[in-house]
């Protein structure tokens, strides 16, 4: 296969959306520039079933260096997944999955990421390959073998695990053989290059070890940036704090979680999550304003994901909704239970995503019926019989019709 060593479009790989290049970015610049074809990783544990925009810029960047012609590799962690990566946000370990799961949580993973990469290019597929190949036939010696090559200090220097050991909370032995697992897979796979967020350079940094023990080989490990806001350092795509933006979302509320952004989150989001060239981006935020510059990015985005049509309805939508204030004309109608809460219907309904978030929303006022805000006490109690058609509103953007 012909390799494409078009100087403007590596530098556009090895700057765009890149936090950090192992060993360094010249000579990673070099590697590409040779003509070599190069294989290139990047390894998911399907934990739950949604991914963000977070997630996508990584497979929009694999997907350049596929169209150069490189070998590109989409590894499911059906094995790691069921060890679970060690967290610091909980007091213990993560839940173990079965491989089942694991594996019906990967097929929405495919299904939310072909808008932004070919999986299935004739020319150039991409590669899928499942961990539990390789790591379930590994004998107890060959572990043995394998640990050989770190020691704990190395281990328990990942700052999860000092962060879970000076707190008091447990560290599992078996957390312990997560970075040797995933580190073996460069070695199985015999990479070149892998790619991952910040979150996982140490577990990118043992595969390096040990693809260097054990076949004499380096490899180059992209590390991408986060999508944070630049003024105050939190995650842009935060369930926790209502700002993720998932790519299972409907247009109208991709749509509307991107102008949710803050102002200052935009050149990222315009830079990480389309194809639009600087140039372009440039000309945008310089001469839109950056109400209409946001409206430009929402659109943009919702278009890679929904296609343009979903994405000119969404901001129809949008702004006849929001700027004008009135009730959308394509609201969805949930039929209710005499006994259910308006609670229950907040989180059956996806609106909230659990009671305690239900209730947060309205405490703040954010909920209302026909206009008129809902109180605790209304909230917790039973429905009752509807006799005509009442508007459940969450917030500016999420509306349902009870029946």
């Amino acid at each position: 296969m012909n390799i494409d060593t078009n100087p403007e479009k590596i530098e556009d790989i090895l700057t765009r959306s890149i936090a950090e290049i192992l060993p360094t970015k010249d000579e990673f610049r070099t590697a590409l520039a040779s003509g070599r074809r190069l294989r290139i990783y990047i390894g998911t544990d399907a934990t739950g079933t949604s991914l963000h925009l977070g997630h996508a810029t990584n497979y929009m960047i694999l997907e350049k260096l596929r169209r150069l012609g490189h070998e590109v590799i989409f590894l499911i962690g059906d094995f790691t997944s069921r060890i679970g990566d060690p967290t610091d946000k909980k007091d213990s370990a993560r839940k173990q999955l079965t491989r089942e799961e694991v594996i019906a949580h990967t097929e929405t993973w495919l299904k939310q990421v072909a808008p932004v990469i070919d999986i299935y290019n004739a020319e150039n597929p991409v590669v899928l390959k499942y961990n539990h190949d390789w790591l379930a036939a590994l004998t107890f010696e060959d572990i043995i073998s394998l640990s050989s090559n770190f020691t704990v200090q190395q281990m328990i220097e990942r700052d999860m695990f000092e962060k879970r050991i000076a707190s008091g909370k447990p560290l599992y032995l078996h957390e312990l053989f997560y970075p040797l697992m995933q580190g073996y897979d460069s070695v199985a796979m015999d990479v070149d290059a892998e790619m991952c967020g910040t979150d996982q350079k140490f577990n990118a940094l043992a595969g390096r070890t040990l693809l260097r023990k054990l076949k004499d080989k380096e490899k180059f490990v992209m590390i991408t940036r986060l999508l944070e806001n630049p003024v105050t350092g939190e995650k842009m795509m935060s369930k926790s704090l209502g700002t993720g933006v998932f790519l299972d979302f409907t247009p109208n509320d991709m749509y509307g979680a991107l102008m949710a952004q803050a102002d200052e989150n935009m050149q990222q989001l315009f830079e990480d999550c389309t194809w639009l060239s600087f140039e372009e981006i440039g000309t945008i935020t310089s001469t839109l304003g950056p109400r209409n510059a946001k409206m430009r990015l929402a659109k943009e985005i919702t278009t890679i994901y929904h296609g343009a049509e979903a994405a000119t309805h969404a901001e129809e939508t949008f702004v006849k909704t929001f700027q004008n204030k009135e009730i959308p004309d394509d609201i969805t109608e949930f039929k209710t239970e005499p006994t259910q809460t308006l609670i229950d219907i907040l989180v059956t309904t996806g609106i909230a995503t659990s009671k305690s978030d239900a209730r947060r929303a309205i405490e703040q006022g954010a909920v209302k019926i026909d206009g008129h805000r809902v109180g605790l006490e209304q909230a917790e109690a039973a429905i009752g019989t509807l006799e005509t058609k009442v508007i459940l509103q969450k917030g500016k953007r999420h509306f349902i019709a009870l029946i």
